[in-house]
Formats: C-alpha cells, sequence, structure tokens
C-alpha cells in the first residue's frame, strides 16, 4: 500500500493521538491496581505465556498458590478466598495486557513510518525515543513488582515513582509532539531562556508533586494523619524528632513525606499566582485560555487531595485525583508551548 503524504500525516497523527490515549488510560488502571493492592498477584513477569489468563481451576489454584508464597499474602491477606484473589488478579492482568497491546500499537506502525520515508527526521527520532521508553518501562514495571515479592507486602515507593513518572514522562512527550507536529513546527521543551524558564519551573515542579505523590501512594502515608489543613493539631507532624539535617532526607518516614506531599502542593499554588501576574502584567492575551484552563485543573487537584486525604483514602476519589493530575500536566505544557519560540 502507497499512501501520498496527506494520507500518511493524517494516519501518523492518528496513530499518536491513540498512543496517547492508551497511555492515559494505563496510567489510570495501574493506579487503580495499585489502590486494591492487586500489583503482586502475579508473581512472574509472563512475558509471553501471560497473554490469557487461567482457563481453568487448575490454573487459577496454581496462580494463588504462587501468591501464597509472597509476604503480602501472608502477613496481609492470609484469609483471602480464591474468589477475592481473582478480584486483584485481573486488575493486574488487564495492566499487563494493556501494556502489551501499547508496545504492539506503538510498534507495529512506527516499523512502516520508518519504511514509508515521508515523516519529517525530527519527529520520527521522537518516536524512537517514545519506544525506547516504552521499552523501559516494561522492564522497571517488572523490576518494581520484584520489589515486593520477598521482603515487603508493597512494591519501593523509589520504583513506583520511576514507573509512575516514566508513563508522564511518555505522555507529556506524546502530547508536545501532537502539538508540533499538528502546527508543523519543531518548538524544543529543553530551550533554555529568559522566555521559557518561568514555565519550565511550573513543570519541574508539577512533575517533583507527581514523584511525592508516589512516595505517598507507595508507602501508603495517607493513612498516617487524615485531617486538613493541620497534619493531626500541627503544622509539622509531631512524629518526626530532629536529630541533624539528614532527617529532612528522610524519605522512608511516612509523615514527612505526606508533610512534603502537601507543601509542594502549596508551594505549586503560589507559584502559579505568581505565573498569572507575569502573564498579566506583560499582557500575554493569547495565554489568558491556557492559563484559566490551567487554574481549574490545578484547583480541582487541590480540592480532590484534601476530599481524597479526609474520605479516608476513598478509591474513587484517589483515581480522579490521579486522573486530574495528568490532565494539570497537560495544561502545564499547553500553556508552556503557547508560549514558546
Amino acid at each position: 500500500m502507497n499512501l501520498d503524504g496527506v494520507k500518511v500525516n493524517k494516519l501518523f497523527l492518528f496513530w499518536l493521538k491513540g498512543t496517547l490515549i492508551l497511555v492515559f488510560s494505563i496510567i489510570i488502571i495501574g493506579g487503580l491496581t495499585r489502590l486494591t493492592n492487586s500489583g503482586l498477584s502475579i508473581t512472574e513477569w509472563e512475558l509471553f505465556s501471560g497473554i490469557f489468563p487461567p482457563l481453568n481451576e487448575t490454573s487459577w489454584i496454581d496462580y494463588f498458590n504462587q501468591y501464597k508464597k509472597i509476604p503480602q499474602y501472608k502477613l496481609l491477606n492470609f484469609d483471602m478466598s480464591l474468589n477475592e484473589f481473582k478480584v486483584i488478579f485481573y486488575w493486574e492482568y488487564i495492566h499487563r495486557i494493556f501494556a502489551r497491546l501499547i508496545g504492539l500499537f506503538f510498534l507495529i506502525p512506527l516499523i512502516y513510518f520508518y519504511f514509508s520515508k515521508k515523516i519529517k527526521k525530527n519527529y520520527m527520532n521522537i518516536c524512537y525515543l517514545i519506544f525506547l521508553l516504552i521499552i523501559f518501562q516494561g522492564f522497571i514495571g517488572w523490576y518494581m513488582v520484584k520489589s515486593g515479592l520477598v521482603n515487603d507486602i508493597s512494591v519501593s515507593h523509589y520504583r513506583l515513582s520511576i514507573h509512575l513518572v516514566t508513563a508522564i514522562l511518555i505522555i507529556s512527550i506524546l502530547f508536545w509532539l501532537i502539538k508540533n507536529f499538528s502546527l508543523n513546527s519543531n518548538k524544543i521543551f529543553f530551550n533554555i531562556s529568559k522566555m521559557n524558564l518561568p514555565f519550565q519551573i511550573l513543570i519541574l515542579l508539577i512533575f517533583i508533586q507527581i514523584i511525592l505523590g508516589a512516595f505517598v501512594s507507595g508507602l501508603d502515608a495517607g493513612k498516617i494523619y487524615q485531617t486538613w489543613p493541620m497534619m493531626d493539631k500541627n503544622y509539622f507532624p509531631d512524629d518526626i524528632f530532629i536529630k541533624n539535617l539528614k532527617t529532612f532526607l528522610d524519605f522512608e518516614n511516612h509523615s514527612l513525606v505526606q508533610f512534603y506531599h502537601r507543601n509542594t502542593a502549596y508551594l505549586l499554588i503560589l507559584y502559579v499566582l505568581f505565573l498569572t501576574l507575569f502573564i498579566y502584567k506583560r499582557r500575554l492575551v493569547n495565554l489568558y485560555k491556557p492559563l484559566n484552563i490551567l487554574l481549574f485543573f490545578l484547583i480541582s487537584q487541590v480540592i480532590l487531595g484534601i476530599y481524597t486525604l479526609v474520605s479516608g483514602l476513598n478509591i474513587y476519589l484517589a483515581s480522579i485525583h490521579q486522573i486530574t493530575g495528568v490532565l494539570l500536566v497537560f495544561s502545564a505544557l499547553n500553556l508552556y508551548f503557547l508560549r514558546a519560540k
């Protein structure tokens, strides 16, 4: 099949948007897999053999027996029935199937576009980077799962944060590439300049907050203090004992991690207010609408974060909180894209 340049361009854009939707979906599924404590239900990587779920009772019992060997079952779910196990199994299974689907959905068209020679080289180079990150994401996903199979009932919050940030990085690159391709432009994200720096700092702060959010999720740190605006009756958690400066770098401390997550949110609010003044003072009219979108998602994210906390970590609120976080990233990228030269 020999398509002309216009049709190839439409197909390329459709492919990028389809991939973005799939990555967005797996972020939601991954979040729910974590929130339901389902991520350790499959104890083998099973890159090829795990395409189909258990098809008979014997297979189900075998998977369940494998799960019974890990600390999460022995210490947390020792009274779990086979039917209850099937629920957490399917969350992780769907997560893995979606990951395979994304890999194939991206790889096969990538090969076609490579041989078609009709897509600009600078756009294709970004696609190669995305594919490498997708492969890396698969490895880091299993590396994360392995951390919860031996000595702990959950995965390492450091590895969880790498897994989440890689997904956000992939979807951010896709978003930026779609904007560039749609407008036939070549705006470079890491073009450091006085004009771009305020918007780059905003995106950096959002990524830091995402990392801290992953730490909170991985440590279940949201269960420590479920009051707002104070942490119990104090601004600073009263169960942290300050010994030296290293105390403030203890990211194993549940209370401290939650404290940082809360206060990075406050910092983001202050920074966006500064950015708002910056935009209006310079009468950057083309940024007014994208700024309002950013403000909407930021306010929504903060409110959802508070309600998720005080609700006792309601799973639906927590999931929406994560979804809004991704939309906040999009709105910040869109604002920066319209400013970047």
